[in-house]
């Protein structure tokens, strides 16, 4: 997908290209089966991303399905595992450290959501270096703020 060109500064949007439609659809299958239960939803989720282990949205929903039950460290791991498939997918689409990756482009959600886990992951941990990193990153990538983390206190989240 072609990248935006953004006024004066010559640096572009990275825009990532859409997820596979199989991979969207059962992300809203597993979403949508509210009756089933929590235990159910991380199943279908862990069967998901078994299935597609590129679809960054599916392991940002992983990471915040651990973190609805408590389990902040699960949640970290399918949180780096998303940010850093992410990480891979941003430089192929022409990111070179530096730019947006806008909220607003529904492609790129996946990996923002999963800095996003990874920030709560990390503050939860204690590992509150980490989670100032991720809002700085998220502020870097998207500066409208989407997720709202601009006045995030990182400490506020928790500790270990």
């Amino acid at each position: 997908m072609p990248e935006r060109p953004l006024p004066l500064h010559g640096v572009r949007e990275t825009l990532l290209e859409p997820e596979p439609a199989a991979s969207t659809a059962g992300l809203a299958a597993a979403l949508g089966a509210h009756d089933e239960g929590p235990r159910a939803l991380g199943r279908r989720l862990r069967e998901l991303v078994t299935a597609q282990p590129t679809f960054l949205d599916g392991w940002a929903h992983l990471a915040l399905w651990a973190l609805e039950e408590g389990d902040p460290v699960a949640a970290y791991a399918f949180a780096r595992t998303g940010y850093h498939r992410g990480l891979d997918r941003i430089r192929r689409a022409g990111w070179h450290g530096q730019g947006p990756v806008p909220w607003d482009h529904e492609p790129n959600r996946g990996f923002l959501r999963s800095v996003h886990a990874l920030l709560r992951a990390a503050a939860m941990i204690g590992e509150l270096d980490e989670a100032r990193r991720c809002r700085d990153f998220l502020l870097e990538l998207d500066p409208e703020d989407a997720l709202s983390v601009r006045d995030v206190d990182v400490g506020a989240l928790g500790g270990a």
